[in-house]
């Protein structure tokens, strides 16, 4: 917040009444003339006391489908030969000369349909406020200026901050940026749908529309407006009929068409327009309607542009949308965290599904436990809360696998450890190639193959499941985890023994 900030007008504070309202005769419209013309030197003398020259626009806005100004607007919002031919000229943090910087000045002092914050960082700001009222902020006090103005006929006054300096709708919430991520996602979604729509939004109310396919997508990328709001959307109907017939009986919408020529156009109506509009859809290709109203139809997800260092620097924010608020959670997780969570169901392809803080991460039937078991509901249940380690955070395709075994104390170096004792456990399996005998006694003990070369088929016996065998751990490989068992030579080290006693 800069610390010498004034508000500049017209209006004599002598004819204030009790409340501070202004009770005398200025009208609240510009003058188009001597009054504008003082307006705009007051502000540039201000800009040459605090040593600037030049100004960042921020937050622009287009003059769009309702408009409260006492002043109607103007084709082309005042902005005529101030950018080039596209509006999309006027973005966030476009740099203009003090000259360019006055007659925006101009434009919204005639309230002609554009506004915008006009801002040197840490020095200077122009902010133009409703029925005239102009605020300048400096790092400097400006007392040349402040005579200067003065004798223009203005009135200055100190305030402690202006009224129109920014503020975020949510000052917690974590912009998405359009960064390597964002396009690696939309390059996918863009295959997986084969064609989606990108909005871009460079000002209030000023958007462009592009049909995304995997040959187009990086050459609408090139052509982006700088920090523009991307928002992307799902392929229009190719059924014009059927999106004509999703219109509400009444309210806000936007209305999006290709024509034969693959021209996208846009246009918020309302249900007195709802016909007029309709009418020019019946040689489009393909249509869509979104309503204008919070909440209610919500792109698949959304993104602001950074500037070319990759710095998100633009500070307006987009309606988040479900993949949003997963981003946002996925950008505080890091592989090797551990978190907490409730498991929500389990899948018939073994795979357990867990809430962590609103986002569905996944557990991998072997990363379940160290043990062996026959299903997952063996080691978990529905409704229950786990302690898991994140694996990996996949930003593209929004994916979090845990792992519950990695929280776990590791047994098989204790298995290692058992390598020559004889055991006597239960034969849990028959294969061609041998048997498994279970080494623990308990449910989930580990079980171990003893290969047919290494069963003592000599006393003729056949051996079935659940039979008791005494067998010798003979190999534990701890890579591929698995436990090599010997019939033959358990009998060899007993008899061995016996003899030595």
């Amino acid at each position: 917040m800069l610390p010498y900030v004034y508000r500049v007008t017209k209006y004599n504070p002598a004819d204030r009444d009790q409340n501070g309202h202004y009770a005398g005769a200025e009208p609240a419209t510009s003058d188009h003339g001597p009054v504008e013309a003082a307006y705009l030197q007051a502000a540039a003398a201000f800009a040459e006391d605090s040593g600037v020259d030049q100004l960042a626009i921020r937050e622009p806005q287009l003059g769009g489908f309702a408009h409260f100004g006492l002043e109607r607007p103007v084709d082309g919002y005042g902005l005529a030969d101030l950018f080039p031919a596209d509006p999309a000229g006027f973005h966030d943090g476009a740099l203009v000369p003090i000259a360019v910087a006055m007659e925006l000045v101009r434009a919204m002092l005639r309230d002609n349909g554009a506004w915008c914050r006009l801002e040197a960082e840490g020095a200077f700001t122009v902010h133009v406020g409703w029925d005239q009222y102009l605020y300048l902020g400096s790092s400097k006090p400006c007392e040349a200026a402040l005579t200067r103005t003065r004798a223009l006929g203005l009135f200055p006054e100190r305030l402690d901050a202006s009224p129109y300096d920014f503020a975020p709708d949510d000052p917690a919430y974590v912009q998405r940026p359009a960064d390597a991520d964002f396009w690696a996602r939309l390059h996918w979604t863009v295959s997986a749908h084969r064609a989606v729509f990108l909005e871009e939004v460079f000002a209030a109310n000023a958007s462009r529309w592009h049909r995304l396919t995997r040959d187009t997508i990086e050459t609408v990328r090139s052509k982006l407006a700088p920090r523009s709001q991307l928002a992307v959307w799902p392929d229009l109907l190719t059924d014009v009929d059927t999106a004509v017939a999703a219109l509400p009986h009444e309210g806000l919408v936007e209305i999006v068409w290709e024509d034969g020529d693959g021209q996208i156009t846009s246009t918020v109506v309302d249900e007195t327009q709802f016909e007029a509009v309709t009418s020019q859809l019946a040689s489009a290709r393909a249509a869509g309607v979104v309503s204008m109203y919070a909440g209610e139809d919500l792109p698949l997800f959304t993104a602001v542009l950074p500037d070319s260092d990759g710095v998100l620097r633009a500070r307006w924010q987009t309606e988040p949308t479900p993949s949003d608020r997963d981003w946002a959670l996925l950008k505080t997780l890091r592989r090797g965290q551990v978190v907490t969570g409730t498991v929500t169901s389990i899948a018939s392809f073994g795979v357990t599904f867990v809430d962590i803080g609103g986002f569905t991460a996944m557990i991998n039937i072997e990363e379940l436990s160290w043990r062996p078991f026959d299903h997952p509901s063996d080691v978990v249940s529905v409704g229950q809360e786990v302690t898991a380690e994140v694996l990996d955070v996949d930003m593209v395709w929004e994916r979090v696998p845990l792992s519950l075994r990695a929280v776990q104390e590791d047994p098989w170096p204790q298995v290692a450890q058992r390598i020559g004792h004889v055991v006597i456990g239960p034969v849990t399996k028959i294969v061609p190639f041998g048997v498994f005998v279970r080494i623990e006694d308990r449910e989930d003990g580990f079980q171990g193959l003893v290969h047919t070369s290494e069963l003592d088929e000599s006393s003729g016996d056949v051996v079935e499941v659940g039979d008791a065998l005494t067998v010798k751990i003979i190999e534990v490989d701890m890579a591929r985890r698995r436990i090599s068992l010997s019939h033959t030579q358990a009998h060899t080290t007993r008899s061995s023994s016996l003899g030595a006693a």
